[in-house]
C-alpha cells in the first residue's frame, strides 16, 4: 500500500511546489511507482512537468465536484516512474462548489483511496492556504512535509499550520503524522540562513529533516522547459539535495527497494 504525502504550508513562496514535483521525480528516479496530485488552482506543477493547465481534458477539480474517475485523468511525465493527476484554474472554484457537499472535507480521500494500491508514493502539491482543498489534502494523507524558507520570518504562520493539522488529527484524520519539516532556499553565505536552520532545529528538534534545500537557479529555471531539476540538471545542487531527501524519507518509512 502506497504513503500519500501532503506538501502544506499556508504561506507562498517557501518552495512548496519545487519540494513536491522535484522529490516525486526523485522517488520516481530511485524506481518507486510515484504519482503527484496537483491540488493548487495555480497549476505551477502541472507546467512544470511539461503539461499545459489550459489543455488538460479534466483535473482533480471535476473528480472532486463532478466524480470524474481519477484514473481516467492521470497523464505521464518524462519520467517512467513518475505520472501526473494535473490541476487547472477552476480549482479555485471547488470551495465554493463543496460547501454544501456532505464529508466536503473527504473527497479527496474518496478520490484518491482507490490509487493507494498502485502507487509507493503519492505526493499531493497543496495551495498555499488553509482552506478546503488542503484540509482535504491533509485529510487524504498519512503525513504532511512543511517547508519552511530560510529567510526571514520564517516561522510566521508555521503555528497556525501545526495547529490547523492537530484539529484535522482530532476531527477528520487521526493517522495524519508530520514526514517532516524541511528547510529550503538556503544560502550558506548568509548569516540569517544559517540562524535560521538554527534556531528550526533547536525548536523542532527530530522533526526536521537532515536534508537541506539550498537556493539555486537550475531549481528555478526547470519548471519553465517543464522538467523536473533531476531531468534538467542531474547534477545540479538542487537535484542531489532533493535525491537526499527521497533517500531519507525511503529510510524514515523503512523501505528497502522499489517494489517492481
Amino acid at each position: 500500500m502506497g504513503k500519500i504525502i501532503a506538501v502544506a504550508n499556508q504561506k507562498g513562496g517557501v518552495g512548496k511546489t519545487t519540494t513536491a514535483m522535484n522529490l516525486a521525480a526523485s522517488l520516481a528516479v530511485l524506481e518507486f511507482k510515484t504519482l503527484v496530485i496537483d491540488a493548487d488552482p495555480q497549476a505551477n506543477t502541472t507546467s512544470g512537468l511539461g503539461h499545459n493547465p489550459k489543455s488538460v481534458e479534466a483535473s482533480i477539480y471535476e473528480c472532486m465536484v463532478d466524480g470524474v474517475d481519477i484514473q481516467s485523468i492521470i497523464v505521464p511525465t518524462n519520467l517512467e516512474h513518475l505520472s501526473l493527476v494535473p490541476s487547472h484554474i477552476d480549482l479555485v472554484g471547488a470551495e465554493i462548489e463543496m460547501i454544501n457537499m456532505e464529508n466536503r472535507e473527504e473527497k479527496m480521500k474518496e478520490v484518491i483511496s482507490k490509487l493507494k494500491d498502485q502507487y509507493d508514493f503519492i505526493i499531493i502539491d497543496c495551495s498555499p492556504s488553509l482552506g478546503l482543498i488542503t484540509i482535504n489534502a491533509l485529510t487524504a494523507a498519512n503525513s504532511v512535509i512543511i517547508p519552511v524558507q530560510c529567510e526571514y520570518f520564517a516561522l510566521e504562520g508555521l503555528g497556525k499550520l501545526l495547529n490547523t493539522i492537530k484539529i484535522i488529527q482530532t476531527r477528520l484524520n487521526p493517522d495524519l503524522g508530520i514526514e517532516g519539516i524541511l528547510l529550503t532556499m538556503y544560502d550558506a553565505r548568509l548569516r540569517l540562513s544559517n540562524q535560521v536552520v538554527e534556531e528550526v532545529r533547536t525548536h523542532f528538534k527530530k522533526m526536521v529533516f537532515d536534508t537541506i534545500i539550498p537556493r539555486n537557479v537550475r531549481l528555478s529555471e526547470s519548471p519553465s522547459f517543464g522538467l523536473p531539476a533531476i531531468s534538467f540538471d542531474a547534477d545540479g545542487k538542487g537535484s542531489i539535495a532533493y535525491l537526499n531527501l527521497a533517500g531519507e524519507i525511503v529510510q524514515r518509512n523503512g523501505l528497502q527497494k522499489a517494489t517492481n
